[in-house]
């Protein structure tokens, strides 16, 4: 693999004091959806109490970040009203960080569940739209110091799918992400606060999403943090003959295993104690191949 690299070590600072070391092995981002229609119904938590285990589960298996989110993305999905996502999801996220210490994410495009989510404990978050889709995320990103995940999206999840064309996706990705983390970095949002993640998934084609991840060193080269969430995404079930989510699982550890041999820093997923231990030991080969290891 020709842009392997252990990453290297950073600390990302989050509010209140708490931290997130980078480097070495991805750090693993467990995925929990409080909505009734996400594409893996097993990631579902609707009711509070359905959620309330589901993260117990999640931070058992060793999750680094624990993603909180109350809209499903997946394409065709229509947008969930702010106060809505902020009733799914603030009542879990306030149980959860009465109990743990660790760092919590919010999934949204909206800086209204974004501030609402930040002022009830939520450390970084985790926007599809890039700062795009509610142009008050930048602001709320630059005053409250949380850091940001600057997702590339062709569309809207209603149309991502449609029609999505590239001349090179590689390079129109990476350079939509700088081009909108430069834009945060004008409005006062510090560089090392800013991650990048390029959509798997979103308004790209079965190639598309093959070559982003067969090229994430491109993206890692630009400086910033790299986050990639492929967990059982329906392109890979196009690899192997059209198989459901609920049979993706070893797929999407091979996807897991490429970005830990590749450095990427974080990888947002469903299953966290098998992706856990694939990072690891795909981590820890990848660093004995350095000429000083």
């Amino acid at each position: 693999m020709s842009d392997t690299a252990p990453a290297p070590s950073r600390r990302l600072d989050l509010p209140r004091g708490r931290g997130l070391e980078l480097g070495g092995r991805p750090r693993v981002m467990g995925v929990l959806n409080l909505t009734p229609d996400s594409f893996f119904a097993p990631s579902r938590a609707p009711e509070p109490e359905q959620a309330a285990s589901q993260a117990r589960r999640l931070i058992d298996e060793g999750a680094d970040v624990l993603d909180i989110g109350g809209e499903s993305t997946r394409p065709g999905s229509r947008p969930v009203d702010p106060q809505e996502q902020c009733r799914r999801v603030l009542p879990v996220l306030e149980a959860v960080r009465r109990d743990w210490d660790g760092p919590i994410s919010i999934d949204t495009s909206s800086a209204l569940v974004a501030r609402r989510a930040w002022e009830s404990g939520a450390d970084i978050v985790n926007d599809v739209g890039a700062g795009r889709l509610d142009p008050a995320m930048t602001a709320l990103a630059a005053e409250s110091g949380l850091p940001i995940i600057l997702m590339h999206m062709q569309g809207t999840p209603e149309t991502m799918q449609e029609n999505p064309t590239y001349g090179d996706v590689v390079a129109e990705v990476r350079d939509f992400l700088l081009e909108r983390a430069a834009a945060l970095e004008r409005a006062g949002v510090r560089r090392e606060r800013i991650l990048l993640d390029p959509g798997i998934g979103f308004g790209k084609r079965l190639e598309h999403n093959l070559r982003l991840i067969a090229r994430i060193g491109d993206l890692r080269a630009a400086g910033y943090p790299v986050v990639l969430g492929v967990s059982r995404k329906s392109f890979l079930g196009r690899l192997l003959d059209g198989e459901p989510p609920a049979e993706l699982l070893e797929a999407s550890l091979a996807v897991a295993a490429w970005a830990a041999a590749a450095g990427v820093e974080m990888v947002r997923v469903h299953d966290v104690k098998a992706t856990l231990r694939v990072a690891r030991v795909t981590a820890a080969i990848a660093a004995a191949r350095a000429p000083n290891a």
